[in-house]
């Protein structure tokens, strides 16, 4: 059986990894879990040999292909859980992620399964990332920061970087959300500050806000 701090520490190195792309270092996992390196180290040992993952000391860790079963399949339940929690009991977006952590290290493959059937098997959660399916695949929108969008042109809001409640009640609070159409006015280049309109209102938004908003070009 695994551990649920084996599951954190393997879904951790997964994002942190790209997703389960590139070598991760310890450092970078202490810093996200918000715990010590001795600890980390210790982990990281138990975690490849159980064959998690392949640690190479003074240069981090790469989830094996095992190991990336286990955070895939964490995810998913994760974002299913997000997406029932929005569309069937009334939770806010910004109100999802930290319930959403409990429910993720249910074990019932059953249960996740019928409860993607329900759903009717979306494709993304209330934050625009991508659910995998039963099979670990997903469907990746080709998606750009805010920050990196082109003076001139509109885009639809695809996703947040940044899940955090400040940010999404941020958001909330200007009317921005998944499928807002976004026009991009200005760049003000001495604090990198975006001037957009949203519907028929202009507003400026920080280069923090633009750089946690996805968006897609319509």
């Amino acid at each position: 059986m695994i551990t649920l701090t084996e599951e954190n520490y393997i879904k951790a190195i997964y994002h942190l990894g790209k997703y389960g792309k590139d070598m991760v270092n310890t450092n970078a996992i202490a810093d996200a879990l918000n715990t010590k390196a001795s600890s980390v180290t210790d982990m990281v040992k138990k975690l490849s040999e159980k064959d998690y993952l392949n640690y190479k000391k003074y240069q981090g860790v790469l989830l094996t292909e095992k190991g990336k079963h286990i955070a895939v399949n964490i995810v998913r339940k994760h974002r299913l859980w997000e997406v029932f929690l929005v569309d069937k009991l009334n939770f806010t977006w910004d109100e999802v992620h930290e319930v959403a952590e409990h429910l993720e290290h249910i074990k019932s493959e059953k249960l996740i399964n019928e409860l993607d059937a329900f759903l009717e098997f979306p494709t993304h959660d209330p934050h625009g990332d991508p659910i995998p399916d039963k099979d670990g695949n997903f469907k990746n929108i080709e998606k750009i920061t805010l920050f990196q969008s082109i003076v001139g042109v509109t885009y639809k809001c695809v996703g947040v970087k940044d899940t955090s409640s400040n940010f999404l009640k941020y958001l909330d609070s200007n009317s921005i959300g998944l499928g807002t159409s976004i026009e991009v006015i200005h760049k003000e280049p001495f604090d990198n500050s975006v001037k957009i309109k949203r519907d028929t209102i202009d507003m400026v938004v920080s280069q923090n806000v633009a750089k946690n908003l996805y968006v897609k070009k319509l």
